[in-house]
């Protein structure tokens, strides 16, 4: 009889607390994006948000404590791997490589919709906007080193200005995909990365 309790004790769920399914977790963010690519964050409604994913509200309440903290891990999932910042040689292939990934998320219809809203939420928000500054700042980062390989290959000076390049190597494909709405072809992209690579060159 202890044989067989014991056994049924060892079979028996735990109970408590409800397990986290990583599955649901990538659902719900799914969820979360797409329902601000519809709503916009001001307007973004966490029972929705839990209905599309197919869970209860509660479902997020188990793994974030405000709609914040939230939208914050789900940025900060995507942020970094949004662009390409590997070594592919040379500065012109690197920058070529980050402007072909780039585009890639620039196309997507929810990351066009959402980029906007989140630089304007940016401005209304402070949470919002501390939340940005650091994933901007760990983008930067990996960024640098992108600049600091071509300085180590005697490609770049080392009194590069690194700040001005950084925002050289964004601003052109951010204005015409995400400002313009423009699609932006393989062929431009290759214009394009010639153009900063000289740009860069002459910070």
């Amino acid at each position: 009889m202890e044989r067989k309790s014991a056994d049924r004790n060892a079979r028996r769920k735990p109970s408590g607390a409800a397990v986290i399914r990583p599955e649901l977790t990538t659902a719900l963010f799914r969820a979360l994006f797409e329902e601000w690519a519809e709503s916009g964050y001001a307007a973004l409604s966490l029972e929705r948000v839990a209905a599309r994913a197919g869970a209860g509200k509660a479902a997020i309440y188990r793994r974030w404590p405000s709609k914040l903290e939230f939208v914050c891990q789900a940025i900060q999932g995507v942020g970094i791997t949004l662009s390409d910042f590997s070594d592919h040689g040379s500065l012109g292939a690197d920058i070529s490589a980050y402007l072909r990934t780039t585009r890639v998320a620039f196309r997507h219809p929810l990351i066009r919709k959402i980029i906007p809203d989140v630089v304007a939420e940016r401005i209304r928000t402070p949470e919002v906007a501390e939340m940005l500054d650091s994933l901007t700042a760990a983008r930067r980062q990996l960024g640098k080193r992108m600049l600091e390989r071509a300085i180590g290959r005697n490609e770049l000076q080392p009194a590069l200005d690194k700040e001005l390049a950084l925002d050289l190597l964004i601003s052109a494909l951010y204005i015409r995909m995400i400002v313009h709405s423009k699609n932006t072809t393989m062929a431009e992209i290759h214009r394009l990365a010639i153009a900063i690579e000289a740009a860069i060159k002459a910070c």
